[in-house]
């Protein structure tokens, strides 16, 4: 019988990766995820999937159940409480399960960073997640890495966001702080062949890419790569404060992660142990091979229109008209818009309104919604569409409720996966539009809780 590995993380992007490498090399693969219905949207074969969280103990042990080996891919960083303490709880959940299930080794991905230094708190977190791991006897082998260079790491998008959107950008003092990125290819080189290596107890493997440069080094090199001139203007006081701030009005899908971000990026992170290039036959590449991959891997370039509205409300309330939206409820404001929309679907093929709803009060993954399908559906919390229409790209719809002080602040994000200057330039044709129906549709929504409350 194959041994088997545990994957906790594989919805994030180097989990991810890392499953279809781990497939492609024929292991036997389980998942743990917090929502299982992503990955088996993804049509996956050859993957055991069960349903856990790393802060439940209990299905941490489940899912831990005749592991051989164990991944742990989990960070906390988009969490809206703290996730230091999340992160310290959920590590201690799965090196206690791992322990009790006799698992033989614990892969981990931390981060760069000198425990002389005064690190950040998501820096120091990845450090004691590490040490938590390492308490309870399981040799644990722990990669720390600086940047991913890869199509949908964090880091990454993030610089292709800005170098895309903005001709002239601010540049604040983190642009200049030393890095040693690693390609996504190299970083799954690396987490492949740990699978392999003789235990001596617990290892800790500094990595990174050929070449230690700077954020701004990234940055022209994009630029350079994509053909696109753009300026960079030093503002050395601009604080991690209001660069987090910068960074969300640009970037908007990085709004919750920005500040924990930016505290780190502050930081040097480069590989002073050079141990790694010793123990594993692996010579990673330079960061102008690493951005070139990661452009030719995906040239997609995905175009966000975010807003947010609060309301006092919880978040049970203010679900409840998101979850009921489309059908016969319809779509809160400029129906006949919407209406409009579809017949011109219809006229060129697609499918217009004829889908529906299968139920005016509940969804579910896979149900069609007139002209867009459930994606993700987390009651009370998240609700993603997929566009069914025909476009020049690919488009999603998504909104989430979270609860704050006074309330619920609802995020609704729309987005668009360009194919091409036809779909860009389709976005920017009707982008106006969707700043008047996308907007006052939020306001509606807003109006639709307050009023039932």
């Amino acid at each position: 019988m194959e041994p088997l590995i545990l994957i906790a993380g594989a919805t994030g992007y180097v989990g991810g990766e890392l499953l279809k490498a781990l497939l492609a090399a024929a292991y036997t693969v389980r998942c743990m995820a917090r929502r299982p219905e992503v990955l088996r949207s993804e049509g996956l074969s050859g993957v055991e999937i069960v349903a856990g969280d790393a802060l439940d103990a209990v299905s941490v042990r489940s899912a831990m159940t005749g592991v051989d080996t164990a991944y742990y891919l989990v960070h906390s960083m988009g969490s809206a409480e703290s996730f230091e303490e999340q992160d310290r709880a959920a590590a201690q959940h799965f090196a206690a399960a791992a322990r009790e299930a006799g698992v033989h080794r614990i892969i981990y991905l931390g981060g760069l960073g000198h425990n002389g230094e005064k690190l950040s708190a998501h820096l120091r977190s990845r450090h004691e997640v590490g040490e938590i791991l390492r308490s309870t006897g399981v040799p644990v082998i722990e990669f720390r890495a600086s940047v991913v260079i890869g199509s949908g790491s964090l880091s990454f998008e993030m610089i292709r966001a800005l170098v895309e959107r903005l001709p002239v950008m601010i540049a604040p003092r983190w642009v200049s702080v030393a890095t040693q990125p690693i390609a996504i290819a190299d970083l799954l080189s690396y987490l492949l062949a740990s699978l392999e290596l003789p235990l001596s107890g617990n290892n800790t493997f500094e990595i990174g890419g050929a070449d230690q440069v700077s954020y701004r080094d990234l940055m022209k090199e994009y630029a350079r790569q994509r053909g696109l001139k753009r300026l960079l203007i030093s503002v050395p006081l601009l604080t991690p404060r209001l660069s987090s701030l910068w960074l969300g009005l640009f970037t908007p899908l990085y709004v919750r992660v920005g500040r924990k971000l930016i505290d780190s990026i502050c930081h040097a992170t480069i590989v002073e142990d050079q141990t790694a290039l010793l123990q594993f036959q692996i010579r990673p590449c330079g960061y102008r091979e690493a951005i070139s991959a990661a452009i030719n891997t995906d040239e997609r370039h995905l175009l966000t229109d975010s807003r947010t509205i609060h309301v006092s409300a919880s978040p049970q309330d203010a679900f409840i008209p998101i979850r009921r939206i489309g059908g016969t409820n319809g779509w809160y404001h400029a129906n006949w818009l919407w209406q409009l929309r579809g017949l011109m679907d219809r006229l060129v093929g697609g499918v217009g309104f004829r889908c529906g709803r299968r139920d005016p009060d509940t969804l579910r993954v896979g149900d069609p919604l007139d002209f867009w399908r459930v994606e993700a559906m987390e009651p009370d919390h998240r609700l993603r569409l997929s566009a069914e229409m025909k476009l020049p790209g690919h488009a999603w719809l998504e909104f989430e409720v979270t609860p704050d002080a006074t309330g619920s602040t609802i995020r609704q994000t729309a987005t668009f996966d360009a194919k091409g200057l036809l779909g860009r330039a389709y976005w920017y044709v009707v982008f106006p539009l969707h700043q008047f129906v996308f907007g006052r549709m939020l306001q509606a929504i807003a109006a639709k809780v307050q009023g039932s409350g």
